[in-house]
């Protein structure tokens, strides 16, 4: 929704508890002082993806290179903390497999503190709000870790206490492909996946919603079917996040949360981690997507490990050709952005909402395509007139009050069981 269009329709209803919903004196700050805002609050990104080789010579952190995010970009823009993803993808549900992915988390665990081991002078290691808040005063910036995709426990609960004992705060339930857990909003059909499995969450999938209410993981919907998302928020003691997902009415996808969704999470207390990848904020037309898709094709880009297994120069050229693209059929902007931003704060209020990219694992829009762009998105939010205190809110504050309740929930849930 433009700012022209949500103009309009507070004329139409006379009062709008959205800050962009009408003019604000906040709206004429200067660029130095929304510099000066940005410089000064906690800034968290919920999603950011590394590849299996991360915190090595290839991939060193450390050093400006070609990825969205490496620690002289967060500098850059700012951006003080991250959650880095324990990504796997999803695949056959078999003894053998779930052994398998079992070993590919906990490589990624050891590369997110490998990280840290490299630079303990620039990250550290966040296992807590408090930890965040404490980097943050330091001048450090701060490492949190998601798991993405609840595949990575195959079906054996105990696996979440070990997980979260690596610094597993929050579980994405499921990624592409239905699992043991739940339904997927995006199901394989070359593993064999129907529309729906389980309905939702299946009754193993229950058991790790109140495991991680017991532990102080959060509960991640994003990637989840509609029926799923909205069993985990009936199910979840502890608010849910969705750590990386846009709104359905703006860009009718799969992936993104519909407004029913949206206040089902307010209900729940939770919050939504607005993403910006351009995909998800805004629909290709035909011509483009058909376009992008000859190009993946003849590349033979399948899949996001296809897409890692590039050269350099294969890389160079498939960026080259989409942008090519994208100048015919411009892409997705900060501005675009910011509206699905707009659209959440409108419905489900300014306490419910927050930031995240989905860096280098697809996400960017243009004028925040990586790290180092991050201010861009605070200048946004203040040209549409959000206050000092709601950008605090909307670039870590919301992420933070959500994660201390999940830990009043975990000390609560101990206490009722040391008292059986």
């Amino acid at each position: 929704m433009t700012r022209i269009r949500m103009f309009i329709a507070y004329l139409a209803v006379g009062a709008c508890s959205a800050p962009a919903c009408a003019p604000s004196p906040q709206a004429h700050r200067s660029p130095e002082a929304a510099r000066e805002l940005h410089d000064r609050i906690i800034t968290i990104d919920t999603h950011v993806d590394i590849p299996a080789n991360f915190a090595t010579s290839e991939v060193d952190p450390g050093v400006r290179g070609e990825r969205q995010v490496d620690l002289p970009k967060m500098r850059e823009g700012r951006l003080d903390a991250a959650f880095f993803a324990v990504y796997v993808g999803q695949g056959e549900r078999a003894p053998d497999a779930y052994a398998a992915v079992h070993a590919q988390a906990v490589a990624k665990f050891e590369a997110i503190h490998r990280m840290v081991e490299m630079y303990p002078d620039q990250i550290g290691l966040a296992v807590s709000p408090g930890d965040v808040v404490r980097l943050h005063d330091a001048g450090m910036l701060a490492a949190c870790i998601g798991i993405e995709n609840g595949y990575a426990i195959g079906r054996d609960l105990s696996l979440l206490q070990e997980y979260y004992d690596l610094g597993a705060r929050y579980i994405t339930l499921t990624h592409n492909g239905h699992n043991d857990i739940g339904d997927s909003s995006d199901p394989l059909p070359r593993l064999g996946d129907g529309e729906a499995e389980h309905g939702g969450l299946s009754p193993f999938g229950e058991e790790v919603v109140r495991e991680m209410n017991r532990l102080g993981i959060m509960v991640d919907v994003s990637h989840v079917a509609r029926s799923t998302m909205l069993d985990a928020v009936r199910i979840s003691r502890a608010p849910v996040i969705a750590s990386h997902s846009a709104t359905k009415a703006l860009a009718d996808v799969s992936r993104n949360l519909d407004d029913e969704q949206l206040l089902a999470l307010k209900g729940n207390g939770g919050v939504i981690q607005v993403v910006g990848l351009g995909q998800f904020v805004m629909v290709d037309p035909p011509e483009k997507a058909a376009a992008v898709q000859a190009i993946r094709d003849e590349m033979g880009i399948t899949s996001r490990q296809a897409y890692r297994a590039l050269t350099d120069e294969q890389r160079t050229e498939y960026r080259t050709r989409i942008t090519a693209l994208d100048e015919r059929w411009p892409a997705a902007n900060v501005s675009d952005f910011v509206d699905h931003i707009d659209h959440a704060v409108q419905l489900i209020g300014i306490d419910h909402v927050g930031i995240s990219s989905d860096f280098d694992g697809g996400g960017g829009v243009v004028g925040w395509n990586d790290a180092g762009e991050t201010f861009n998105v605070t200048l946004e939010l203040v040209q549409r007139g959000y206050t000092d205190a709601e950008i605090e809110q909307l670039w870590g504050g919301n992420l933070l009050r959500v994660w201390r309740e999940v830990e009043d929930v975990r000390d609560l849930m101990t206490a009722e069981s040391d008292g059986s």
